[in-house]
């Protein structure tokens, strides 16, 4: 008898098909939001889960489903699993770093671009028909050749975000929970400072810190003090990171001149005030929505999913005291 797995949401024919060659499957093809006790009742009988972002793997759910072996997210971050209480009871986690870098890293240059030049807002100004006459001083933006760019957290994402700043001949700073190697940062042609320095010299600041409770409103009212009142915040971590209060505030007094947000405190959802801002680009947590990326994302977690079950080393474990037990 195959072990029963499930998939969460909607994902690719041919992921399903892979994962059926090994198991018993039960898919979610209608993309419905199950609620945390559907999520737990459909996960009781089952071995092991292709998850999302949006799952909250917590202690109850592990402790009420005892058959469970493996949940396999179909993303880079995990802060939506409790690792601690899923290594207690053997359930292995794992995730799916590496075949998002390039796509995220586009995305930051995309939300980066599109802050400083006001595209979102010129082309609502467009399409309402706004757009009476050419003016020398209109819709003025930001150059981003030759500027500062600072990157909180210098990760793989990070280390890509960088790499395409040559073509803009920036200057590029970062801070890190520990400096990269001497080697890595002169490949990479960045400079480690200081946090506080890091905020008051980047023209552009890109977070790319993973959550953690440690890091929540990392950026704050105090932070957004101390950064140049020219500069642009772009955030394509996660929500959290980021006191969206305190951000709304620095736009709508001109302290701060842009943002481009990919992500939000407790998104979808989001504080309706950002709706209002002229000078704030959003985009709902899309940072490696391309086809081929996502299609990547699925497949490796369904690779993790099929070791974890078949008894052999899942490539992305998060945490092996699992395996042990």
């Amino acid at each position: 008898m195959k072990p029963r797995v499930i998939v969460t949401r909607e994902v690719f024919d041919p992921v399903l098909d892979l994962l059926r060659e090994h198991f018993d499957v039960e898919d979610n093809q209608a993309d419905e939001i199950w609620s945390g006790e559907t999520l737990a009742r459909k996960l009781a009988d089952k071995e092991g889960a292709l998850t999302t972002g949006t799952d909250r793997i917590d202690a109850a759910l592990v402790h009420n489903c005892p058959r469970l072996k493996a949940v396999c997210n179909m993303a880079v971050g995990y802060n939506n699993i409790d690792l601690a209480a899923c290594t207690a009871v053997g359930v292995m986690a794992t995730n799916t770093p590496g075949v998002l870098d390039d796509t995220t890293a586009d995305m930051a240059w995309a939300l980066l671009l599109a802050t400083a030049r006001r595209i979102a807002e010129s082309d609502a100004w467009v399409r309402r028909g706004e757009w009476k006459t050419w003016g020398f001083k209109q819709r003025l933006g930001m150059d981003v050749h030759h500027a500062t760019l600072g990157i909180l957290g210098m990760g793989r994402i990070g280390r890509a975000v960088a790499q395409r700043a040559r073509g803009f001949d920036m200057r590029v700073l970062y801070h890190n929970r520990n400096p990269l190697p001497e080697e890595t940062e002169r490949a990479t042609n960045v400079h480690y400072v200081s946090k506080v320095t890091l905020l008051r010299e980047a023209d552009f600041l890109v977070l790319l810190l993973p959550y953690a409770p440690e890091n929540h409103h990392c950026i704050g009212a105090a932070e957004l003090a101390l950064m140049q009142p020219t500069a642009m915040l772009i955030n394509i971590a996660r929500g959290g990171l980021v006191d969206d209060a305190a951000l709304i505030a620095a736009l709508k007094s001109a302290r701060l001149a842009g943002a481009g947000l990919d992500v939000f405190e407790g998104e979808p959802a989001l504080n309706p005030e950002f709706a209002q801002l002229d000078n704030v680009v959003l985009s709902p947590h899309a940072g490696s929505a391309t086809h081929a990326t996502r299609l990547k994302m699925a497949l490796l977690a369904a690779e993790n999913l099929i070791a974890a079950l078949t008894g052999g080393d899942p490539p992305n474990l998060l945490n092996p005291a699992a395996g042990d037990r």
